[in-house]
């Protein structure tokens, strides 16, 4: 198309929301006004669908729960009171605690004040309240009222360096932890990490810890019992990929000085909008049935996220969860095998430009790409000094230059794109943008006719890590009692299990590099204790 075509097109297809300062283009993806009249009477099929569910239908047959995200930024939605009160009690507890927090009235006991968050959890427990932190926080070089730092993972040298630093500021460092059950093993293994490194530091982890988690899970007990600060509510009708707006997300965001307010109102603005059952005038719906255009509705090809903004950087990872682990499914909801998902992908703009722009302008075309604009380069105060890269020319004109650039270089060879503006990127706007891609993940996953709302893939593996825990106990309790080396293959076969015999080999591997009582000569293990 000449420039001028392309012009009209991007008019005519550009959905704006001026209250949040946003507008969606989806005038880059190859389609006629025909896709829109076809797809249509399945578009009213899945806004009735994602009505029923903010009405409080069974959204989640398989653990016959609900799924109420929508309701913790406008609780009047809420199919009855006792949730609507627990929400709004909980948001009023938040801001309270937070607030304490800063003036010094909740203070650790070898500090005047708390100085550092450290929040260990796992998933949506932590990447959520990541991306807040570095999207959100004081820019400019203003500091933080707290400083975060997450415990994310199970490994020990990244759980090592994260509480290393910290350095003389642990005694004023609250610890926050996240897990519904109390049992998640990662967040577990974190949690007895850290109060281990605190007791060898001589600071009083239970004075100093905080719970998010279900009233009388494993984690609630034990922080009622040991005295902690404090513990808030999750909920079973709340899932982890979308427990931002819960205590998860606001908690953490409010001690770092954050407006959860704004973050809310922004979420509630954008579900007002994309509730609409105008396809043409929903955001949330164009998005799904550009997702449902360029995959085929079979995940053909990958969703590619390039936010132009550093402090985006996280969006991509965010979205990974968000899309994956609710569209990637095996089953449909009539129990059919289709092997659903969007693959995501994506780091940052135009970091990308030198990394792998290459391949998705002239390599294999199994993607679609979405932009991610922020207009704003700077927070006024600093753009008023903001130098001249070159005469009349900042370094957001480059980026912004590059953004154009790329999107013009794609699309003219054959390469489909979106661009998501936003006016600024402040709690408000972030809000409203986490709103838009979970409206767009539910109504596409209506579209395709899966559950957005289970994840047994992610059980699976879970219930697979236990097993190999378990092979480990049987392992090594074999070893001490057999002196003699053996190789995997031959405690397999002894214990009757000869098809976990790699399984063995990997275990007892790993347990010989790390000095655990096991050692390893010519392909056989023995016990050395």
């Amino acid at each position: 198309m000449d420039q001028l075509t392309l012009w009209r097109r991007y008019r005519d297809y550009r959905c704006d929301l001026p209250a949040l300062g946003f507008s969606l283009d989806i005038s880059r993806m190859r389609f006629d006004e025909d896709f829109f009249a076809a797809m249509e009477p399945a578009m009213q099929r899945a806004f009735a669908a994602m009505a029923e569910l903010e009405n409080g239908a069974i959204a989640n047959p398989d653990e016959n729960r609900m799924v109420g995200h929508y309701w913790l930024r406008h609780s009047s939605l809420a199919p009855d009171d006792q949730i609507r009160q627990a929400i709004d009690a909980a948001q009023h507890d938040i801001r309270v605690f937070a607030d304490r927090v800063h003036r010094g009235d909740i203070a650790p006991p070898q500090s005047r004040k708390f100085t550092d968050l450290l929040l260990i959890g796992i998933g949506g427990s932590a990447l959520g309240p990541q991306l807040i932190a570095d999207a959100l926080g004081a820019p400019g070089g203003r500091k933080d009222k707290l400083a975060l730092h997450f415990l994310d993972n199970t490994d020990p040298e990244g759980i090592d360096c994260t509480l290393a630093q910290l350095g003389g500021r642990l005694k004023s460092t609250l610890v926050l932890i996240v897990s519904k059950s109390g049992t998640t093993p990662e967040t577990r293994n974190g949690m007895i990490e850290a109060i281990a490194y605190f007791g060898r530091k001589g600071v009083d982890f239970a004075k100093q810890a905080v719970a998010i988690t279900m009233a009388g899970s494993k984690l609630d007990q034990q922080a009622q019992s040991e005295r902690w600060l404090a513990t808030f509510p999750m909920w079973d009708w709340v899932g982890g990929r979308t427990s931002l707006m819960s205590a998860v997300g606001l908690l953490p965001m409010a001690l770092q000085g954050v407006d959860t307010h704004a973050l809310l109102e922004g979420a509630a603005e954008m579900d007002r909008a994309t509730r609409l059952a105008d396809t043409r005038k929903n955001p949330a719906a164009l998005l799904a049935l550009m997702w449902h255009l360029a995959t085929g509705g079979k995940g053909r090809k990958d969703m590619v996220i390039l936010p132009y903004k550093d402090r985006l950087l996280l969006f991509s990872r965010y979205l990974q969860q968000l899309v994956m682990e609710s569209l990637g499914k095996e089953k449909d909801l009539a129990g059919n095998v289709v092997n659903q998902g969007i693959a995501v992908y994506g780091n940052k703009g135009s970091t990308d430009q030198h990394a792998y722009v290459q391949q998705l302008r002239e390599g294999v075309d199994n993607f679609f790409a979405t932009f991610i604009v922020v207009l704003q380069d700077r927070i006024p105060a600093v753009a008023r000094t903001a130098p001249e890269v070159d005469t009349g020319v900042t370094s957001g004109d480059f980026l912004s230059g590059f953004w154009q650039g790329t999107r013009s270089a794609l699309y003219e060879n054959g390469r489909d794109s979106m661009t998501v503006t936003i006016d600024t990127l402040e709690a408000r706007t972030l809000g409203g943008l986490i709103a838009l891609y979970e409206r767009a993940v539910g109504l596409y996953a209506a579209l395709v006719n899966v559950n957005a709302y289970h994840q047994p893939g992610v059980e699976a593996g879970k219930k697979a890590a236990a097993a190999v825990i378990d092979v480990q106990r049987q392992v090594v309790a074999f070893l001490k009692e057999h002196k003699e080396p053996v190789s995997a293959e031959q405690i397999a076969d002894r214990l009757g299990q000869p098809n976990l015999a790699e399984t063995m080999y990997h275990v007892l591997t790993h347990l010989a590099a790390n000095k655990r009582g096991i050692t390893l000569s010519r392909g056989k293990f023995k016990w050395k204790g």
